[in-house]
């Protein structure tokens, strides 16, 4: 549901979980605010705010798996790094925005309302709902596909149509087809 974590322990996993949920939330505070009804900035904060402790210990937790599976200190910290510019990375949406803040939105009542110490299992069962709603889709009156239809008149490529070089027009005609 998020980058794979190689060798991870069922606790490294679940911290992870917890990173992506929060990763997801913090883009959708700063993405959907065009929509303050939905309130993600809100939901976000409170999620801060209530469950600071178990978001602690997944840092905690995650920063040491990378720790422990590099080869050195300072490379375990640059992989950290990465991931999470990689997490905050794959939340960010411009064609699926309106699902995923409604979805975001959503699932950051089911944060607030979670138990202390169970933010874990809240990622766990709607983690898939959040990626799911990162599929983009467009509206009945402006679908997001676009057509253009573009016409490209080549020459012909045939040895005899080129003299010294150039392109015989007289010889080969200019390309185009009559309609």
């Amino acid at each position: 549901m998020g980058m794979s974590l190689p060798g991870a322990t069922p606790a490294e996993v679940r911290a992870g979980l917890v990173w992506n949920l929060r990763a997801a939330l913090n883009v959708a505070a700063l993405q959907c605010d065009f929509a303050p009804m939905l309130l993600t900035v809100d939901n976000y904060n409170a999620m801060l705010r209530d469950h600071s402790a178990e978001l602690k210990a997944s840092l905690d937790t995650i920063n040491g798996y990378f720790v422990r599976t590099a080869k050195t200190k300072a490379a375990g910290q640059t992989a950290f790094d990465r991931f999470g510019t990689r997490t905050y990375s794959a939340f960010a949406t411009v064609a699926a925005q309106y699902g995923f803040c409604q979805t975001a939105s959503k699932i950051g009542r089911e944060v607030i309302f979670a138990p202390r110490g169970q933010l874990g299992d809240v990622a766990t069962n709607y983690m898939r709902e959040l990626r799911n709603s990162l599929i983009p889709y467009g509206e009945q009156q402006f679908p997001r596909a676009f057509y253009a239809r573009t016409y490209l008149f080549l020459p012909d490529f045939q040895p005899s149509c080129w003299r010294k070089g150039r392109y015989n027009v007289s010889y080969c005609g200019s390309g185009k087809k009559k309609r």
